[in-house]
């Protein structure tokens, strides 16, 4: 019998990935001034240890004021990008490929982290006032941003050049930039944050424009033979926002600037959107983006047993899976599901004693 296809390697431009597995990025809320630590290390350490093929960090931010919390990883000055050399090592040295997710918050940075209320911090608690794409708050009582003016976006331009200088460096072999979720890229997408009336606002094209000039930046400055993938919302889930069509035609762009797998989630823009969560809910946005836009796909949401991440990549929806929370269910899931599918994945030798037979 041929391999399951979730435990066959895949190449992305010169980099060969163990499996299909790969960790999603997740908020841990844990650090001080952006800077990571043993929380970090055991936490990212132990994806590694359990068998996933690829590793992401959390998002780390290329500007303090681009921290969704304060309590955000950052990766806007040296000392940081220092700091996450050993937990790039650690997970390169048990078999997986180090990732990290670059991003700007937006709107909605300046909040309390979830186990806090998640609400926003003002500037008497230590808070700031974001920047976005327009002065429109990301809900009743936030932020009412400060738009950014042209100086402004090649700001954001540079920071996210220099994060990933810093994220080559500090020993990461493949970074993503952060463009869903209601952030700042995908806040400049999708028209009902972005109300702008200049060349940076208005139709798809110049909804488009700083997204893409994030991503082609990147782009030129990481190593030709190292991959760059972008996470998207794939839709807002909200009347008059962004959608699947148009998300195609930026996965297209994307391709046509170099990007090498777009990563395909959902919603994040609006409070209120309708989101219809269940099992995979959002693979058909993967499916979608592979066959239209003709990039590699990351599938991602709600997938927690073998047998369903194996569909999924079977039948052509995705070329990778990202696992979040059950990830964080259990670290060894990888280690779990190759022995439910019957592939042979070697386990760390401290833990061979335990592998099932």
């Amino acid at each position: 019998m041929s391999a399951p296809l979730l435990f066959t390697p895949i190449r992305l431009r010169g980099l060969d990935i163990r499996n299909r597995i790969f960790v999603s990025p997740m908020c841990q809320y844990s650090s001080t001034d952006g800077m990571p630590n043993d929380w970090h290390l055991v936490h990212l350490g132990s994806r590694a240890v359990g068998g996933a093929g690829l590793v992401m960090t959390e998002a780390a931010a290329v500007s303090p004021e681009g921290r969704i919390s304060a309590q955000d990883l950052g990766i806007w000055n040296d000392a940081q990008a220092a700091a996450l050399r050993p937990i790039a090592d650690f997970i390169r040295a048990h078999g997986a490929v180090p990732a990290i997710q670059l991003a700007h918050a937006g709107r909605k940075a300046s909040t309390a982290p979830p186990w806090d209320g998640g609400g926003p911090v003002h500037a008497s608690a230590g808070g700031w006032t974001p920047v976005g794409a327009s002065a429109v708050a990301f809900a009743e009582g936030h932020h009412v941003p400060h738009a950014l003016d042209e100086a402004g976006i090649e700001q954001i331009i540079e920071q996210f050049v220099n994060a990933a200088q810093r994220a080559l460096h500090a020993g990461f072999e493949v970074v993503e930039v952060h463009a869903a979720h209601g952030y700042l890229l995908h806040s400049f997408l999708s028209p009902l944050s972005n109300q702008r009336e200049d060349a940076w606002g208005g139709s798809l094209d110049n909804r488009m424009r700083l997204p893409l000039a994030v991503a082609s930046a990147v782009r030129d400055n990481w190593p030709d033979d190292r991959p760059v993938f972008v996470r998207i919302s794939a839709t807002d889930w909200a009347d008059g926002g962004w959608d699947l069509a148009q998300s195609v035609v930026f996965a297209e762009r994307l391709r046509e600037h170099g990007i090498d797998l777009v990563d395909c989630s959902s919603g994040g823009l609006v409070p209120d959107a309708k989101i219809p969560v269940a099992p995979g809910f959002q693979t058909p946005f993967a499916q979608t983006i592979r066959e239209r836009a003709e990039i590699p796909t990351g599938a991602v949401g709600l997938i927690t047993a073998a047998e369903q991440a194996e569909h999924a990549l079977a039948t052509g929806q995705a070329d990778v899976v990202l696992l979040a929370r059950e990830l964080l269910r259990d670290p060894y899931w990888p280690l779990h599901a190759a022995h439910t599918l019957g592939a042979d994945l070697d386990w760390p030798q401290q833990y061979a004693r335990a592998k099932p037979r």
